[in-house]
């Protein structure tokens, strides 16, 4: 859904000048000793595997496999969370991250290319998701595995954990996507309000020609709405450009060739958001048999936090946890990794490591 934007942002990271080439050479080389693993129980494997009909590619990490295992739904759709790898560091010494490029993103997409994605729809993401989940449980060892749902990848996330508390040691979701049939529109009015303050009548006048009904909306629509969305918040379109992009301009796992396949993926997926349309998460179900966390930036103009709230306040959960992560927007996480991983370890940690969910590896 930020397809355009980040495109936008990253035009200048696709046709490199000699010292940015100079520039990001140095940096890789200083994140590919951060992101080291040399530990004796640790594991670093990163490779494609068969899963729903298709190579997709998938990445374990982490400095010990006695930790919980956390399996990271990304968002976009088609946003992979690999390029975070050097800012995430931290929480690979208390968990062991698995982070999985869906079909239509990244090093899936540039693997197969447009042409051997599969059918591209959420029904088909979402059984990919579960057969991701037992290859994570079969490889590892483990009964079941903390559920983390980034974005759009948190609409995926609250169908399985409510579908399938017995693969899933607890739910945490940021930048928590909340379907409701379209029945709260703050995040459209704050959007109207920002654009006519800020006198972009062209964009205002786009967005106002849209249907009342955002269950109508073409995928296109919905990608220029989510654009102008991070565009029109100063927080967010910095954290587009320094947290985002710069990510990837510098990830030590990436090559020049993949930043395009990143913009192509963004583009290539946002067919997927029709499959969620529709959606009525509080029709669907509140009450979840696995313990529910949501880390919500408090400053989010996408995915409003207090819309978030209000579905947490109705979740019924055996253990549960709201929090607000401070001065972000969307892509909090990776804005403050260290705040969210602190929150990881308070609440999320307790709750996975007293489970008997952990065999020997």
């Amino acid at each position: 859904m930020l397809a355009a934007i980040a495109t936008s942002a990253a035009s200048l990271l696709l046709v490199p000048t000699a010292g940015l080439l100079g520039h990001r050479a140095l940096k890789r080389v200083r994140n590919v000793s951060l992101m080291k693993i040399d530990s004796s129980n640790g594991i670093n494997e990163q490779g494609f595997v068969r899963i729903g009909g298709i190579d997709q590619w998938i990445s374990v990490r982490g400095d010990d496999l006695t930790n919980p295992v956390i399996l990271e739904l990304h968002g976009g759709p088609g946003a992979s969370t690999a390029i975070f790898g050097p800012r995430t560091r931290c929480w690979e010494q208390h968990f062991t991250l698995v982070r999985w490029d869906m079909r239509g993103t990244l090093k899936t997409l540039g693997h197969g290319g447009a042409g051997r994605q599969g059918e591209m729809s959420f029904e088909r993401i979402y059984a990919d998701a579960v057969e991701v989940t037992d290859h994570i449980r079969t490889r590892l060892g483990v009964d079941r595995v903390v559920l983390l749902g980034h974005s759009y990848g948190s609409a995926f996330g609250l169908r399985l954990a409510r579908e399938f508390p017995e693969r899933y040691l607890a739910y945490v979701g940021t930048d928590q996507n909340i379907h409701d049939c379209g029945r709260d529109d703050s995040v459209h009015q704050a959007l109207l309000t920002r654009l006519r303050a800020s006198g972009k009548h062209k964009e205002l006048a786009a967005v106002e020609r849209l249907d009342d009904d955002k269950r109508r909306w073409t995928h296109r629509e919905r990608a220029m709405h989510a654009k102008l969305l991070a565009t029109s918040d100063r927080l967010t379109l910095d954290t587009m450009k320094k947290v985002v992009m710069g990510s990837l301009w510098l990830s030590p796992l990436h090559s020049l060739r993949e930043l395009g396949h990143f913009m192509k993926g963004m583009s290539f997926s946002e067919q997927v958001t029709a499959g969620a349309s529709a959606f009525d998460d509080w029709a669907d179900g509140t009450d979840f048999k696995i313990p529910f966390f949501l880390f919500q930036g408090e400053k989010d103009v996408l995915t409003s936090p207090v819309l978030a709230r209000r579905f947490f306040d109705d979740v019924r959960a055996p253990v549960k946890e709201f929090a607000l992560i401070e001065d972000c927007s969307h892509f909090a996480a990776f804005r403050r990794p260290d705040r969210f991983l602190e929150l990881l370890l308070a609440h999320v940690r307790p709750v996975a490591t007293t489970s008997k969910a952990v065999r020997p590896y």
